[in-house]
Parts: structure tokens; sequence; C-alpha cells
């Protein structure tokens, strides 16, 4: 017999400057564009939204798919001047965040302890020094 995986559930509660979506079920290829649907209608249909909560305790499985979905939602409310809110994150998600390097993406904080955005949390540009590429093998004469 085959157990077809927990179906996506995506319920959004709205106030006047938030919205929260809680997600229940899998996070994963056949599933994860319906949260993207659902975050980029928010989005669009509020232009006065501060905060975007994802509610996440009840994620099941998070694949390539629904990390990429995440990452996506969060380049879509930083371009809107949204913050974007993971809470309630299961320890596998944390994990999967944490291993993929995104975890700092969605978690960052300011000195102050306010939220900021990835772009406000990007370190300022450095200069760096142009240097003329040279052979470095056995055969180099320089």
């Amino acid at each position: 017999m085959t157990t077809l995986p927990p179906a996506l559930h995506l319920t959004t509660v709205d106030a006047e400057n938030r919205v929260r979506i809680e997600i229940s079920g899998n996070l994963d290829y056949d599933n994860a564009d319906l949260l993207l649907d659902e975050a980029t209608a928010q989005l669009s249909a509020r232009p006065q939204l501060t905060d975007l909560h994802l509610h996440c305790a009840g994620i099941g499985t998070v694949d390539s798919m629904g990390l990429s979905i995440l990452l996506m939602i969060g380049r879509r409310t930083d371009a809107a001047g949204v913050r974007l809110h993971l809470e309630d994150r299961p320890e596998k998600l944390d994990r999967l965040l944490h291993v993929t390097g995104t975890l700092e993406y969605f978690t960052v904080t300011s000195p102050t302890g306010a939220a900021m955005s990835h772009e406000e949390s990007a370190p300022p540009a450095v200069e760096k020094e142009a240097r003329a590429a040279r052979p470095t093998g056995p055969d180099s004469t320089t």
C-alpha cells in the first residue's frame, strides 16, 4: 500500500499591518509552491503590510524546493520592505537551515534586538586590491 505525504495546509490570519500564515504538512516539491502563492498574494494585496509571520510548528518534511521557496519569500519580503518571521520552527527545520548556511538569513537581528532584513544585515562592501594572475605551477618561471 502506498502512503501519500501529508498535504500542505495553510491558514492565513491577518491584522491591519501583519499577516500570519500557519503551515501544516510537508513543504516539499509537490506542495511548496502553495506557500509561495499565498505569501505573494498577501504581499501584493496589502501594500501597508509590515510583517509576515510564517508559523512553522506544523511543518513536516522540508526538501530543497521547500527551502528554495522560503528563500524566495525572504527575497520578496525584503523587496517589499516587509519583515519576515519564521516562528516556532521545529528542530529539523532549524537543522536544515543551519546545515545549508541559511539560518542566519532568517534570524538576523540588530544590536538593539530589532529584526533586520537580509540586506540591512550585510556587511559593508570592502574594496579589494586588484592583482595580476600569475602562474603557480611547477613550470612557472616567475
